[in-house]
């Protein structure tokens, strides 16, 4: 196509409509850019299209579908994630990790030398769930491994192309990176250092993370396959036919956003959307039965390390260089990424310390 995918398929969605089919080979692929579709395809067609299209690279580096995001619909999959969401990735687990993201290792190890409790950590909760014999489907070597390798790519990487995005926003918007700042700093007045707890605080940068993640969803495009022939719209779907719904598309949608290229925190100000899934211009971590359980994960990684770096530093662009100068150019992958690096000045600041 010469462009990445979802702005190709967004491109010929205006020409030919929200609901386009396309015959890639032998293969449908059917592509929805309309928020009234997607919703129809996410919950009344849920279950009917909860499969993942195959591929034989995803089959390879996951084990034949051993893991929980390329897992077909099936009981493995059920069960799987059950277990992600009640043991590991719950917001009360993730909330729990955040010593190990503020380098505390060396205190964990220094507890556990002195008896006391430690929590599991991911590898922890699966081999324990391996040796349950209240499983419905047993857990191999296999399924372990290939969950964690769903934690560094799904987890890792686009929370790393995530916050990449952010930065690039922040320099291309001062005047967003001023009242972010000037929030923090203002929240923490005094403090040496954020702690998770403290997130809370911060409205307006919550307000960034999500106007971010509607102009650079970290992945793009998201992708379904029937598991059985259904009507949508008024179209039928054939099964093993691959769906791919463009989360990229419809968060620039002029028809839902005002000013849908324009970096804006304050659309979000007062309003009702959110990351959940029930507002179908707006799903950056997907919808329906496949939403992704690894949102309180994902979020994180980016509003801690967020807070932290416009806390502790000013930033600005190399000399020379000013805003309009950077390159938005992008890099498809397992997520979407900056084509070239961000190169950023940070001077340190010293917040006075009270006491």
């Amino acid at each position: 196509m010469g462009v990445p995918p979802h702005r190709a398929l967004s491109k010929l969605s205006k020409q030919y409509g929200p609901i386009i089919h396309l015959k890639l080979g032998e293969v449908s692929s059917i592509v929805i850019s309309s928020r009234e579709i997607a919703k129809k395809v996410l919950t009344v067609n849920d279950l009917a299209i909860a499969d993942r299209p195959e591929s034989i690279g995803m089959e390879t580096l996951w084990y034949d579908y051993k893991d929980l995001a390329f897992s077909p619909y099936n009981e493995h999959w059920k069960q799987m994630r059950k277990i992600c969401i009640m043991e590991i990735l719950s917001n009360k687990n993730v909330r729990s990790y955040g010593h190990i993201r503020h380098d505390d290792i060396s205190k964990l190890l220094e507890r556990r030398d002195n008896g006391e409790l430690v929590s599991e950590n991911i590898l922890d909760v699966l081999l324990r769930k391996q040796q349950s014999e209240d499983l419905d489907v047993p857990i191999t070597d296999d399924n372990i491994k290939a969950i964690i390798f769903d934690m560094f790519t799904a987890g890792s990487e686009t929370s790393s192309t995530t916050f990449n995005w952010l930065m690039t926003e922040l320099m291309r918007n001062p005047q967003v990176t001023a009242k972010a700042q000037a929030e923090i700093r203002e929240a923490f007045k005094g403090k040496k250092t954020i702690e998770e707890s403290d997130i809370q605080k911060l409205k307006y940068l919550k307000l960034v993370i999500k106007e971010n993640l509607r102009v650079h969803p970290a992945v793009t495009i998201l992708p379904r396959a029937c598991r059985e022939e259904c009507e949508v719209d008024g179209y039928t779907i054939p099964y093993k036919a691959k769906v791919a719904v463009n989360i990229w598309a419809l968060g620039r949608d002029p028809q839902y956003w005002e000013e849908p290229e324009t970096f804006k925190p304050e659309r979000f100000e007062n309003s009702s959307l959110d990351f959940l899934g029930n507002n179908y211009e707006y799903i950056p971590f997907g919808a329906g039965s496949r939403f992704c359980p690894g949102m309180n994960f994902g979020l994180a990684n980016i509003e801690v390390p967020l807070a932290q770096l416009l806390y502790h530093f000013d930033w600005k662009l190399p000399h020379g260089m000013n805003s309009d100068d950077l390159d938005m150019s992008e890099m498809p992958g397992v997520s979407v990424q900056r084509k070239n690096k961000l190169y950023v000045i940070a001077t340190p600041y010293n917040p006075p310390i009270e006491g």
